[in-house]
């Protein structure tokens, strides 16, 4: 890949020049013909079949005809001008039309000549018509050897405006490949190519582009994909072995008083059999004499914060101060509050810091931090500052963890002399493939059982016109003596998003439950702090029934005696934000419901979200139909995470397979040569330094 041909600028491709570079730049980032060369076609199209006239039929794909062109006309005006032309076979007619460059069609265009057109039919008005159909003379096609295979390729319209089609990037793709084939470096060892029995990557470029026949495609599209998905797998991995073997951790030798006394006096019910797993776990990295780097994995409600106390216990037990650090002022409270309450009439002291505590409580907290007085810190963002020295930091425990930028994490690590041990925790239940990508590098543990006694929630979709349906059942709900959350995505109403905003809807909920029967409480982002937290005290006290608020309460609100979960135009939110918004409810032992609000107007995506809502709790499931409608780059906390994904061909919601190969194949690798300093991995040691992620070490900082 180092030739100097691969890395010659595209405008010096024949046939590219000055202005379509540009055009290449900026639009699908191509600036060499490397670059060319990796853009890959999103599909292939089978030109080995003809098609009569006769033969289409509404709904068709694209098809190829072979014919001749009779007449050529064009109509309209002159700034809205079209070209058409009549095309015949012998079994019928159809028309073929230009809308954009007219006058440089019909000059190369012969009526009387036959040529093979390739295109997707359309219907209207009776007829039949193509619009800017690829047009070839039978001659040209024999003479290029067109494959039967055609690749397809993404292109835009500004590329469009600029006469760069598909068929222009086909063409460009060939020469390309006649000018590069030979200098084509392999980028994998011959070892592996011959165990997997791929091909090499030269000959994989030229059939992914040009295929001479089905299979040769598929074996080039996993071997690209393959090699793609182990090189993120091949850094990882070689991420966490140097982990493993430079970072010595603390080690908590003891379990003590602090946590015996909690198991055998403070926990009200017993820990299901996978909090109990995860703990092991957890305790084995803790004694190891290795820095932890550990994710942890649980569904809504499943107990993680148990399961960080007692871990946090444990260094308690062995003298060493810990912290918690949540995304959000709420979440951060919550968590205060929840651990105050477990470790009620133990001497644990235990310190709360968020943007809002005030300056003179800031010092004397600075103080007794510096001091090993205050033994468990939680807090936001302000953990981070320079300001707050610790004694002896332990361990560290992030929250929702995809919602802190890599560098924030990064200062706290830096804490203590030597790295903390870290704990990742996260609600957001993360696909298989997605957590081999994201979290490569770390160990993963995951709660994958609810606490005993908890009812599933019922989720149920009504449509805006159930309206008085629904609160009359919210009416029996609050009879019953039960509290309810409605949320909505939008604080004002926006001329762009026609759908429900909060203040509209807190006017009509106050309608349909006036005062003083009904209290409404009303939370949203642009509150103040002080009067967000007298409305959930409020709420959480239960002298509101009703909770009016935005996705604010997405995490860190625990009000068990809340049973229904309402969501306006749920239509607007993504399935793990549903699931999370669901979450709410279902904390007590009571029955609880989930119920999502829409218009009539669904798109095809919105329908399938709300449906997979309806029919599964499991927010694994949901994870992984996040997943395949959205893709991994849009799902939640990817572009903090610390890994790219720029994948070309692979795709992790449809190559889980291949993923899995791919890590099995670099850790075989790295088990017996983790150094890579062995001459048959040569070839990967380079490849890593050309393919560097990171700069940053993303293993020991999470």
């Amino acid at each position: 890949m180092t030739a100097e041909i691969l890395n010659t600028e595209i405008k010096f491709l024949p046939g590219v020049g000055p202005k379509k570079a540009e055009i290449l730049n900026s639009e699908l980032g191509i600036y060499t013909f490397w670059d060319l060369l990796n853009y890959f076609p999103y599909k292939h199209i089978d030109r080995s079949k003809f098609y009569k006239i006769s033969e289409i039929t509404e709904g068709v794909a694209s098809l190829q005809l072979k014919g001749t062109i009779k007449s050529l006309r064009i109509e309209g005006q002159k700034y809205k001008s079209r070209l058409v032309a009549t095309f015949e076979d012998g079994s019928g007619s159809i028309e073929l039309l230009w809308f954009q460059g007219v006058k440089w069609v019909k000059e190369h265009l012969k009526p009387g000549k036959e040529y093979i057109i390739f295109g997707k039919p359309a219907f209207f008005n009776g007829r039949i018509n193509i619009a800017h159909p690829e047009v070839d003379e039978p001659e040209t096609i024999e003479q290029k050897g067109i494959a039967t295979l055609h690749a397809v390729y993404t292109v835009t319209e500004k590329m469009k405006k600029n006469f760069i089609t598909s068929k222009s990037i086909n063409k460009m793709q060939l020469v390309a490949l006649q000018k590069c084939y030979p200098s084509i470096i392999e980028s994998l060892p011959n070892y592996l190519l011959a165990e997997l029995s791929l091909p090499f990557l030269n000959q994989a470029l030229k059939d992914i582009h040009f295929p001479e026949n089905l299979q040769q495609l598929q074996k080039a599209q996993f071997r690209i994909k393959f090699e793609e998905l182990f090189y993120i797998q091949l850094q990882l991995l070689k991420l966490k072995y140097q982990n493993i073997s430079k970072l010595n951790g603390f080690v908590f030798h003891k379990v003590g008083e602090y946590l015996n006394d909690f198991y055998k006096n403070k926990i009200p019910f017993e820990l299901t059999n996978a909090q109990k797993r995860v703990i092991k776990e957890i305790r084995a990295d803790l004694g190891s004499g290795r820095q932890m780097n550990r994710l942890l994995q649980g569904d809504v409600g499943s107990g993680k914060t148990l399961v960080a106390l007692m871990v946090i216990l444990i260094g308690l037990d062995n003298n060493y101060q810990t912290c918690i650090m949540a995304p959000t002022e709420i979440l951060a409270k919550q968590h205060f509050t929840s651990i105050s309450r477990f470790l009620e009439g133990m001497e644990v002291k235990i310190g709360l810091l968020t943007g809002s505590t005030k300056s003179k409580e800031r010092k004397k907290l600075h103080t007794e931090l510096q001091s090993g007085e205050i033994q468990i810190l939680i807090g936001t963002h302000a953990l981070i500052e320079d300001v707050v020295q610790f004694k002896n930091l332990g361990l560290v425990v992030i929250d929702e963890q995809h919602r802190f930028g890599v560098a924030q994490r990064a200062k706290l690590w830096k804490k203590n002399t030597s790295p903390p041990h870290v704990l990742v925790m996260t609600a957001t239940p993360i696909p298989r493939t997605l957590a081999m990508t994201l979290y490569g590098d770390l160990d993963v543990s995951v709660i994958d059982e609810l606490p005993p006694g908890r009812k599933p929630i019922k989720t149920s979709h009504l449509f805006d016109a159930k309206r008085l349906r629904l609160f009359g059942f919210l009416k029996k709900e609050i009879e019953a003596g039960r509290q309810i959350y409605i949320v909505y995505p939008l604080i004002q109403e926006s001329e762009k998003m026609d759908y429900k905003d909060l203040e509209d809807g807190y006017e009509s909920i106050v309608r349909a439950f006036p005062p003083p029967m009904y209290t409404v409480a009303v939370v949203h982002g642009r509150m103040k702090s002080e009067e967000k937290e007298k409305a959930m005290q409020l709420f959480i006290k239960g002298q509101a029934q009703i909770m009016v608020s935005t996705t604010v309460i997405e995490v860190g609100v625990d009000v068990p005696n809340a049973s229904v979960m309402v969501i306006e135009s749920a239509e607007k939110f993504g399935l793990s934000q549903l699931h999370q918004l669901r979450g709410r409810v279902g904390r007590g032992a009571e029955q609880s419901w989930c119920i999502l609000m829409s218009s009539y107007k669904l798109s095809n995506e919105a329908k399938k979200r709300l449906a997979i809502m309806v029919e599964t709790n499991n927010g694994f499931e949901i994870a992984e139909a996040d997943l395949k409608l959205r893709g991994p780059g849009d799902l939640e906390g990817t572009q903090q995470s610390g890994v790219a994904f720029n994948l070309k061909l692979a795709n992790l919601a449809k190559d889980g397979h291949i993923l899995q190969l791919a890590r099995n194949k670099a850790t075989d690798i790295l088990d017996k040569d983790h150094l890579l300093d062995n001459q048959s991995n040569s070839i990967l040691k380079k490849q890593l330094k050309l393919r560097k992620l990171h700069n940053i070490n993303w293993g020991v900082i999470s």
